[in-house]
């Protein structure tokens, strides 16, 4: 079998593309950003791998890629390449999904603590000396609402029940999750405000897709518990910026982790950095050391699965987005 022409949108100088050696036998790879490049290779690729965060590069080689037969996307979230041409053709697109699973739910859970122990009193009066006693709270017996029960949404209810959590969640088909022994109840989507009402910890794991954007806004922080804090690994578009700023400034919720946001970096004089009831972290709760290579092992062993004949895994539904 002669070997495959893959097309790879990335700097060629990227450490993370050496892993692409290990395939050398059995594809010949261009690799590189520049347009003029992507348009001479793009109509001879039988795999496009988009190894870069943005959907611009392949929006430019992929009407180009008559004889494309797979697109892989390095990055879990596809919402950014999900163009027309690409969703309405009949080439398969699978993603990173699940890879970075791990450290997503334990942030989850570190966010929970963050709040539960009150983390951000303890540094400050580190800081100024001060010898304050204060109570704090406990995980155990609290509930853990979980809203998009994917691969990161199961990880962090692994994570909680070894605290002792109730873990609730809410997906689209919840028949796969009805026996899940880490469940304690699972909601269609027309149970979220049940789910909003019962949990002190929601953890939003939901994609970006044309359903979940703004899903979270005023009527539901309106709902939620005094107590509740609100954590974001999923996408920030999920949640209205907006509302979540009115609920945290008038304290209707007690706080607020934050992975992601609408815009990103988030920009300076955002109300969200000056903030005491908001932890902040500039979209990196999943960039564990080698988190890249670990991405890129991904396709080179799905690349060898497609290789042999055997169905690709990780498969993207292109009209749920996800």
């Amino acid at each position: 079998m002669a070997p495959l022409e893959v097309l790879v949108l990335s700097n060629p100088a990227a450490p993370h593309v050496r892993a692409l050696d290990a395939l050398r036998d059995s594809a010949n790879f261009t690799i590189g950003k520049d347009p003029d490049l992507l348009a001479e290779a793009a109509p001879r690729a039988d795999v496009i791998l988009n190894a870069v965060f943005t959907g611009d590069l392949l929006r430019i080689a992929f009407p180009l890629a008559g004889a494309v037969k797979w697109v892989h996307s390095l990055s879990a979230g596809v919402e950014p390449i999900l163009f027309p041409e690409l969703i309405h053709s009949q080439v398969p697109l699978t993603n990173g999904r699940g890879v970075f699973r791990r450290s997503l739910g334990e942030w989850t859970i570190a966010a929970a603590l963050y709040f539960a122990k009150e983390f951000r009193r303890a540094i400050a009066q580190q800081e100024g000396s001060l010898w304050r006693q204060f109570d704090i709270d406990e995980l155990y017996g609290r509930t853990l609402g979980i809203v998009g029960y994917g691969e990161i949404g199961r990880s962090a209810a692994e994570l909680a029940k070894p605290f002792g959590m109730r873990v609730i969640a809410v997906r689209r088909r919840t028949s796969l999750s009805e026996a899940d022994p880490l469940l304690d109840r699972v909601y269609p989507p027309e149970g979220l405000r049940e789910l909003l009402r019962e949990s002190d910890y929601i953890a939003i794991a939901a994609p970006h897709t044309p359903e979940t954007r703004g899903m979270i806004g005023a009527a539901e922080f309106a709902i939620m518990k005094p107590n509740a804090v609100l954590i974001n690994v999923g996408r920030g578009p999920v949640v209205v910026e907006s509302a979540l700023i009115a609920a945290l400034s008038d304290h209707r919720i007690r706080g607020a982790a934050l992975d992601v946001f609408d815009q990103e970096p988030l920009p300076p004089g955002h109300p969200f950095w000056g903030m005491p009831n908001v932890l902040i972290s500039p979209h990196c709760a999943d960039h564990t050391v080698g988190w890249l290579e670990l991405a890129m092992n991904r396709f080179v062993e799905n690349f060898r699965r497609f290789v042999s004949g055997q169905p690709l895994e990780y498969l993207v539904d292109k009209q749920a987005g996800y």
